[in-house]
């Protein structure tokens, strides 16, 4: 099975546009977290048909954002899907002479807003008992800093690298119980 690319830089803004979709993103999101899928597996665990499943993952390949694993299939009818990349980035900056690219940029930029409130606020309105068993584990944090544009630059990979190192370590196979965990940071120029 060949290697995932690490990250992929995302400069094109059709795959920008693939990968903004809600429904796209989620399956994506499944594919990082479960490994490998089948249109069935994914339909069942997003409550969505299997036809509409199938249409988003063409979508997705033909973005490169996942591939076919044919090796996983058990006859010819199934298909198999997994990420091509473990990890997309992509800056505004490099649409900024394209219109319609900033255009997606800009509704990829606010729709993964979204996504990441409607994560953090799921998980506020989880029960009492989902909220003691993760125990001191959850947090939120934010700070002001006063640094230049190549401080915040540098602090960003600092960040992104350590989660990075966290999200594409091998989980270690001792019976502990994992589950998946949302993490999103932001770091941006602001007023008080």
């Amino acid at each position: 099975m060949p290697k995932k690319r690490d990250l992929r830089q995302v400069t094109d803004s059709r795959v920008l546009a693939a990968m903004a979709h809600p429904l796209r993103r989620r399956l994506m999101d499944l594919l990082k977290v479960d490994g490998p899928a089948t249109a069935s597996m994914l339909a069942e665990r997003t409550g969505e048909a299997v036809g509409n499943i199938s249409h988003h993952m063409k979508v997705l390949a033909a973005s490169d954002l996942v591939e076919e694993v044919p090796e996983l299939a058990r006859d010819r009818r199934e298909r198999w899907w997994r990420l091509v990349s473990a990890a997309l980035r992509w800056s505004s900056r490099d649409f900024e002479n394209d219109p319609a690219g900033e255009a997606v940029a800009m509704a990829a930029a606010s729709l993964g807003t979204e996504r990441q409130l409607a994560l953090l606020n799921a998980w506020r309105a989880a029960s009492a008992e989902e909220h003691s068993a993760w125990g001191e584990g959850p947090f939120s944090t934010d700070s002001w800093m006063r640094l230049s544009p190549d401080e915040l630059v540098e602090f960003s990979h600092e960040v992104i690298g350590l989660i990075r190192r966290w999200a594409d370590r091998d989980v270690p196979d001792d019976g502990v119980e994992r589950s998946p965990v949302f993490v999103f940071s932001h770091g941006i120029p602001a007023q008080p």
